[in-house]
């Protein structure tokens, strides 16, 4: 209880800082809440820090996302729980804990990437990387309160009325700055790293700062040491940042990467081809040309010429006699494109790929370009950067009426891309089939439970499709033993030609229409 007395006595000034000048009660309390507001928006970088990394390498996004947020909650309210122990010296305690908070959150990229480089057991990893930020996460609210109270007794309610608000405020700062800031600018470790240094100077210097008074003279010498030492550590992992990404991919994709880049979206690595501008991909022979997008593999050159006949080859079969306007949803390397190009019907392809990294990438480099024989900067190509799934809501008039429609789009077993199987994606794309339209789907693994669902919705909507799984060749150069495709269109139609040792796919027991609110 705060006495009557207490409540109507002038406030003291605060002695701030290790020269012993002194702030009024107001400044302090500002400084308090301004570390406050630094140190949420620090805390919410590093968890979705957590949350992309784990996305970005397992492609479960739902997953990721529902075990760091629950394992951090659990932790943060043991954090809050242990803090109690320490408020007798709060501004110590405060500047451990950022410090603390600031190296594991700056160096967790680095070792979650490469425990799952090189070490494995990536989700036990992850459970522990996220209890422990979520812990020292936990630990700074009482801390906080204990030192913002120290200024200026107040009524709690008010002072914990302020303190929300500013960390509320500054998660908020954290969770737009990591999407629109730290990940297109300065990628996903360097951010981690910034963020750290950020955290790390935020909250020594609010300890020593303002509450310079508290810990003995050895004590702040310590604290500085402790602070310098993380930043210096974390200054070093940025200064090795480069190394250890060329490492980590060399364990990952072999030691020929040509290119890579993270985009806003996600990772692009180029790797294998040959230094003549892909001829020896061309000729059968020499290492082949992979891209790799969030480490799955989405481009192989030595199975490709194979791969674009099973995709296209019976849709095209039944398009005859016809001019043909052909939408590709994906196909972002350009290859699809140019297989299509080569049929003297196509008038005109428009190519919808979200990455425009992607598209630079199938223009620019020379490797690439070999591959896709510059299709993209065909005169009747015409490629739009945006998500399939709103295009499709929001076409123009005039690219409403397509005679083929090619779905390249990722695997259905990822989180991410599961809505592009729904009811309510099929129904967007048949709504831009002229008459007489085929849509042919790359639906993943045909053994999986998403390639058959992927059928049944299509078929709930009353497409008839045709299932169908190819063999992927001898060189198996994504390792998958067959491509699961989907041939589908309003009217009724016969089993097409198959490409050799082509086998229909009938749906099997068990499988569900995905839509966007049931997605299984």
């Amino acid at each position: 209880m705060i006495k009557d007395d207490e409540r109507s006595a002038p406030p003291r000034p605060v002695r701030t800082g290790l020269r012993g000048r002194s702030r009024g009660p107001r400044a302090g309390r500002w400084a308090v809440l301004l570390a406050a507001f630094v140190c949420a928006a620090c805390g919410l970088v590093y968890e979705l820090e957590l949350v992309a990394l784990g996305s970005y390498l397992l492609g479960n996004s739902v997953t990721q996302a529902s075990v760091v947020l629950s394992v951090m909650v659990c932790a943060m309210g043991l954090g809050s729980l242990l803090a109690k122990h320490f408020t007798r010296r709060a501004a110590t305690a405060f500047a451990v804990v950022e410090s603390a908070l600031a190296l594991s959150g700056g160096l967790s990229v680095i070792a979650l990437y490469g425990c799952f480089v090189w070490i494995g057991h990536y989700q036990a990893a992850l459970v522990v990387v996220a209890a422990l930020i979520g812990l020292l996460i936990g630990a700074e609210i009482p801390l906080l309160m204990t030192l913002i109270q120290r200024i200026r007794r107040q009524d709690a309610s008010r002072a914990v009325a302020d303190l929300f608000a500013a960390d509320y405020v500054g998660a908020l700062v954290g969770g737009l700055a990591f999407p629109f800031l730290l990940l297109p600018t300065v990628g996903q470790l360097d951010g981690a790293l910034l963020t750290g240094t950020v955290n790390a100077c935020a909250g020594t210097l609010v300890a020593l700062w303002l509450f310079g008074a508290e810990p003995p003279a050895r004590t702040r010498l310590l604290l500085c040491m402790l602070s310098g030492t993380v930043v210096l550590a974390l200054s070093l992992a940025w200064a090795l940042s480069g190394a250890f990404e060329r490492a980590a991919r060399t364990s990952l994709y072999g030691s020929s990467v040509l290119a890579s880049r993270q985009s806003g979206y996600q990772e692009i690595v180029l790797s294998g081809g040959d230094d003549r501008a892909g001829a020896a991909d061309r000729a059968g022979s020499g290492r082949p040309l992979r891209l790799y997008l969030d480490g799955q593999l989405r481009l192989c050159s030595a199975d490709r010429p194979r791969y674009l006949d099973a995709l296209l080859g019976p849709a095209l079969s039944r398009l005859t006699g016809r001019r043909l306007r052909v939408l590709v949803l994906g196909g972002g390397d350009g290859t699809v494109a140019a297989s299509l190009l080569a049929d003297p019907r196509t008038e005109h392809v428009t190519v919808v790929e979200s990455d425009p990294a992607v598209l630079q990438l199938a223009r620019t480099d020379r490797r690439l370009t070999a591959l896709n024989r510059r299709a993209l900067d065909d005169p009747r190509v015409r490629t739009a950067t945006a998500d399939p799934f709103d295009w499709l809501r929001t076409a123009p008039r005039q690219y409403r009426s397509y005679d083929l429609v090619v779905a390249q789009l990722p695997d259905p077993a990822q989180d991410q891309s599961r809505k592009f199987y729904s009811q309510e994606f099929y129904g967007l794309v048949s709504r831009v089939l002229a008459p007489g339209g085929r849509l042919v789907v790359d639906a993943g693994d045909p053994a999986a439970a998403g390639y058959r669902d992927a059928d049944r919705t299509l078929r709930s909507l009353g497409l008839h499709s045709v299932a169908y799984a190819v063999p992927s060749g001898p060189d198996r150069c994504d390792g998958s033993p067959e491509w699961g495709l989907l041939l589908a269109g309003r009217e009724r139609q016969g089993t097409p030609p198959l490409p050799a040792g082509a086998r229909l796919r009938p749906p099997g027991p068990g499988a569900h229409v995905t839509t966007l609110l049931h997605p299984r």
